[in-house]
């Protein structure tokens, strides 16, 4: 009797790939054009270094910036951030959390309802609630603007509820186009425009449950490397009596933007700091005393505030996602 051991084996490379190069090159009688897109970015907070590092990385023609003149903007923001910690030493506490209105309570029925949602938010109690856009926590320090115009022209500044809920929560929302490649006989290439896309999560299923399987062989298993879009639902984690924007950055900004001051939202309800680890992003898991201790942690509407921002021309970048697998086979001593 013959035992075989299959293993499979993913390299995941995820990498945001530049659609030209990263400084434009000037050639003699020749320019490149390089696309761009204008983000806003939150300054003034500690580490100055993460602001340094942003524009001599990211932006255009970052690597001949300045770096002395912006240490000294940094620390003006970092003044205003300081007395902002007095004036509003108490905003980021409590925020408060309400029920949505009927009129959308058939829509927050079916997000909840759906496998994608409940296999996504199933480590902490969950529920859509209404939130103050302004006094949400925010971890990432800065926006495509460019993509925010492309979210405000589906949504008015007169929307009903019911249009700012499915934007909420991505209703009907069209998937941006992706490329797809075959590297090699184990290597595929995607590429898409949307930071959403990602490697989302290796699955076994039985052949029976793929209708259009044709094999040459009479499989057993089926191993799907699913690659597409996460959940994507405007979300936050409250814990510690604040409540941190953890998905939905964007979204948040652009309904924020055209007036609306409040937006319904998943809320992830976490009571133990252990939980983070599960729910929540990098930056929040390693600097948690940083959006939950401080007295005036960012909040979205430091995005509006012209002495805590800055606006910084970035290349367009495409997002690459590379999976490769592997297998071997071997004889082992039968049991």
């Amino acid at each position: 009797m013959v035992n075989l051991i299959l293993a499979v084996i993913i390299q995941l490379r995820v990498a945001t790939a530049r659609l030209w190069f990263v400084r434009a090159h000037h050639m003699k009688g020749n320019t490149m054009s390089i696309p761009v897109d204008n983000h806003i970015f939150l300054t003034g907070r500690p580490p100055v270094g993460e602001f340094l590092g942003f524009i001599r990385g990211m932006a255009l023609n970052g690597q001949d910036a300045n770096l002395g003149a912006l240490t000294a903007e940094w620390r003006e923001a970092n003044d205003h951030v300081r007395a902002l910690e007095e004036t509003e030493s108490t905003l980021a506490d409590n925020p408060p959390l309400s029920p949505v209105p009927s009129e959308i309570e058939s829509i927050v029925a079916h997000v909840l309802a759906d496998p994608m949602c409940q296999r996504a938010h199933s480590f902490v109690p969950s529920e859509i609630l209404m939130v103050e856009l302004d006094r949400l926590i925010v971890f990432q320090k800065f926006i495509n603007l460019e993509f925010v115009g492309e979210l405000k022209k589906s949504i008015s500044a007169h929307a009903s509820l019911v249009e700012v809920a499915r934007l909420a929560f991505g209703i009907q929302r069209p998937q941006p186009p992706f490329q797809m490649m075959q590297n090699s006989p184990n290597t595929f290439s995607f590429v898409c425009s949307s930071k959403d896309f990602r490697f989302i999560e290796p699955i076994v299923l039985p052949p029976d449950q793929m209708s259009v399987l044709q094999s040459s062989g009479q499989p057993l298993a089926v191993i799907a490397l699913l690659v597409g879009f996460g959940s994507n639902y405007l979300s936050a984690i409250s814990i510690d009596g604040r409540l941190v924007l953890s998905n939905g950055s964007h979204r948040a900004y652009a309904l924020r933007d055209l007036g609306f001051t409040h937006a319904p939202c998943l809320v992830q309800r976490a009571s133990r700091r252990d939980e983070l680890e599960l729910i929540a992003t990098p930056d929040l898991i390693q600097s948690p005393d940083r959006y939950l201790k401080d007295k005036r942690p960012p909040l979205l509407k430091d995005y509006f505030d012209k002495k805590l921002t800055k606006i910084v021309p970035v290349p367009r970048k495409n997002r690459l996602i590379r999976v490769q697998f592997g297998f071997e086979q071997s004889e082992i001593p039968a049991a």
